[in-house]
């Protein structure tokens, strides 16, 4: 499982690594680039899971069948 993913700013391109919560979903997350404060694509539980280059830890325990994986998700 990763801990890590780098969020990509849509707007313009600044890429920034950052840990993500293990037990609940990042809904908002503010550009240190440009400000604009980003939300998840319709579809998506976090902005890790629109931005990211690895999704949030919930979806990847879901995606890989992890018995009992909490999904904050409503996967």
């Amino acid at each position: 499982m990763h801990f890590q993913s780098t969020i990509t700013c849509p707007h313009c391109a600044v890429e920034k690594t950052e840990t993500m919560p293990t037990d609940a979903c990042q809904f908002f997350y503010e550009c240190t680039g440009c400000g604009t404060k980003l939300k998840p694509k319709s579809g998506d539980c976090c902005v890790f899971c629109s931005y990211g280059s690895v999704p949030c830890p919930p979806i990847q325990a879901e995606r890989s069948g992890e018995a009992g994986a909490a999904s904050c998700c409503g996967g």
